[in-house]
């Protein structure tokens, strides 16, 4: 959504040359009811309440003793950025001396105990597993070149980069300068390391290159996403620090303007729809995304605009604030080529993110619970689910009674102001740097040679990258520059899932997606219309069983005109939930023959408790599409579908 337009000049850092190449029944309504509703509780919980998920150690009533020292916040030195050195038309800008590249002045750290790290943190361990047993090589690192797009070393607190092609605009540009203001954050923290960075979209390391005698050669690479098919390692992205291109601000800056506009403009106030504004011409599943926006004939509640980056530059990028386009109750997130970095400017808004289905993940998105802090959307009915999503939770068009309507307004809000106050307070810079320190300290770990500088690298530090640059970039990293080493430790390290949590966690991720899928209906086969005119206009069946089948309703079984009421109710499975439509001739006590088509939910009490719930959610919209229908039996056995009963609603 927010990939940038690739006509940007290229950065070249000043210094050695770096030379390279160019280039996702009633009981069956109540236990759907309950079901939400218990969702509804937790998520309400955690938006009223605050907690943290872990604590560890004693009790948050403990008094900690400080001793006198520590009484005073500690006294921070900071270290501007020195362009006068070597810059003149003659010299290159080199670095300066008086930056620490060691801490050894512990009393100066804040005594406070470290917080635990966000819970995303633990994928760390997880993207380094297939190296654990047989550590990192050198001729690992040396393989995972071939699409690298730079190497850094770090060796006693100094950066060193070797480059070998030019990077789409200025990703590698900000993305070296955000390890150099790790540098300057936790100076002399960091061991001697060496690894190779691919700054394109799309993770490279294939997991099925990797197997047998292969199984111990994994390249180690670094970059911004990965998906459950690859190994790349994933890292925070440019962005951060900064996207001059499109002129996006670095992150700290961008929490406050996004958290001020949230306050201005209330969830209520927000126009009712859901918004995006992106390049659909990235990908087939953005392109099929505007199939959703309003027409003429049709109004999925979307509101959908195509991005013109280049119209946008040249009228400086006034309408493209990500800070201001907090306007709508709902957002729509939906991969492009690959991950999107839109995602987390979405995700700030106190607005409902609707999240098409993803096939990539970045380092912090793993994190994020469904349901929780977004609602997620089915990527093969992307607008049929679009509209459910709205609908509830503005629940104006809904029969409900008020105190229904009023969990569902209040439940929409909760998402949105859970996914902000996770971008807020986990996602904020400190836990940015954080899982750069932990992730890069890791992996160091497992380096079983000894890093060196290459022939041929450069020496960098923030004056080398940041004086020279011109007045867009300068801006960026001068606004994200860390002035002066940090007071505290890095937050704590959680411990690495035990397999049997991982496993648990990916449960509940896929049942809450389920769910909420099965809430949002499912799409009906034309053949289901179409079978349904034929018995009610020329009466050629005399009743129709419909199921739920890869996700749409489509047609079971066709009941001949000759078959009897009996033949009906014995075709139903007695495990499984099932919908009829039974075109029904009776004889009025006027002695008037007439005929009624009635619908029947079949939702037996052996079935399973989903499917149960799927039918339920899906039923009403079903109805809709069959236009004729005259009265509805909700039936778990057959006695709730008897002649009898029949007989007395029809007539």
């Amino acid at each position: 959504m927010l990939r940038g337009y690739r006509f940007a000049r290229p950065f070249k850092f000043q210094g050695t040359s770096l030379k390279g190449s160019a280039p996702a029944a009633v009981a069956t309504n109540t236990i759907l009811f309950v079901g939400l509703f218990i969702i509804a509780s937790a998520t309400l919980s955690s938006f009223w309440v605050q907690t943290s998920n872990f604590q560890i150690g004693s009790s948050t009533n403990q008094t900690i003793v400080v001793s006198d020292k520590f009484k005073k916040t500690p006294k921070s030195v900071e270290f501007p950025l020195n362009c006068s050195i070597g810059n003149n038309a003659n010299q290159t800008q080199t670095c300066p001396a008086n930056y620490p590249t060691t801490f050894s002045n512990t009393d100066e750290l804040d005594p406070s105990p470290n917080p635990l790290c966000p819970d995303y943190f633990r994928f760390i361990h997880q993207d380094l597993m297939p190296w654990k047993r047989t550590g990192i090589t050198r001729d690992m690192v040396e393989n995972a070149k071939k699409t690298a797009h730079f190497r850094l070393v770090i060796v006693k607190g100094k950066v060193y980069v070797e480059k070998y092609k030019q990077s789409i605009q200025t990703r590698d540009v900000f993305t070296i300068w955000g390890i150099l203001q790790l540098l300057r954050r936790y100076p002399g923290r960091l061991p001697d390391l060496e690894f190779m960075f691919d700054c394109d979209d799309q993770p490279v390391i294939r997991s099925r290159d990797y197997h047998g005698l292969n199984s111990t050669r994994v390249p180690p690479l670094f970059r911004y996403c990965g998906d459950r098919w690859t190994k790349d390692i994933v890292f925070p992205d440019w962005s951060f620090w900064g996207w001059n291109e499109i002129n996006i601000k670095p992150w700290e800056g961008f929490l406050k303007d996004v958290k001020k506009g949230n306050q201005r403009i209330k969830w209520m106030d927000r126009e009712p729809y859901a918004y995006w504004k992106g390049n659909p011409f990235v990908s087939d599943t953005r392109k099929d995304l505007l199939k959703c926006n309003v027409s003429g004939t049709q109004d999925w509640n979307a509101r959908l605009f195509i991005q013109d980056w280049i119209l946008e530059s040249q009228q400086g990028f006034k309408q493209s604030n990500v800070a201001d386009q907090c306007t709508h109750r709902y957002k729509i997130y939906i991969e492009g080529y690959a991950w999107s970095v839109s995602e987390k400017y979405i995700l700030a808004c106190d607005s409902v993110t609707l999240l098409v289905k993803p096939k990539y993940y970045d380092f912090f998105t793993r994190g994020l619970q469904p349901v929780h802090h977004y609602w997620p959307v089915r990527h093969e009915n992307k607008c049929r689910s679009i509209k459910f999503a709205v609908d509830w939770g503005n629940n104006h068009k809904q029969k409900v009674t008020p105190l229904s309507n009023l969990l569902s307004i209040l439940f929409a809000q909760a998402i949105g102001k859970a996914a902000s106050n996770f971008i807020q307070e986990e996602l904020k810079m400190d836990y940015v740097y954080d899982y750069m320190f932990h992730l890069l300290n890791e992996y160091a770990k497992l380096l079983r040679f000894e890093p060196r500088i290459p022939k041929g690298t450069t020496h960098l530090c923030s004056e080398s990258i940041a004086c020279p640059a011109d007045e867009s970039p300068k801006k960026s990293m001068i606004e994200s520059l860390v002035k002066s080493p940090s007071a505290s430790d890095p937050c704590t390290m959680p411990p690495p899932y035990e397999p049997r949590a991982l496993a648990k966690l990916y449960r509940r991720n896929i049942n809450s997606i389920t769910q909420a899928n099965a809430a949002s209906g499912m799409a009906v086969h034309d053949d289901c219309k179409l079978r349904f005119k034929e018995l009610k206009a020329k009466r050629s069946y005399r009743f129709i069983l419909f199921k739920i089948e890869q996700q749409q309703i489509v047609v079971d079984k066709l009941g001949e005109p000759s078959e009897s009421y009996d033949d009906f109710t014995s075709s139903f499975p007695a495990d499984e939930c099932r919908y009829a439509v039974y075109d029904f001739d009776f004889t009025t006590e006027e002695n008037c023959q007439k005929s009624k088509i009635f619908f029947i939910a079949w939702s037996p009490d052996s079935s399973k408790v989903r499917m149960k719930m799927v039918y339920a959610s899906s039923k009403d919209r079903f109805k809709r599409e069959l236009d004729g229908i005259s009265f509805e039996l909700q039936a778990t056995d057959p006695s709730e579908m008897s002649l009898d009963i029949v007989k007395g609603r029809a007539c």
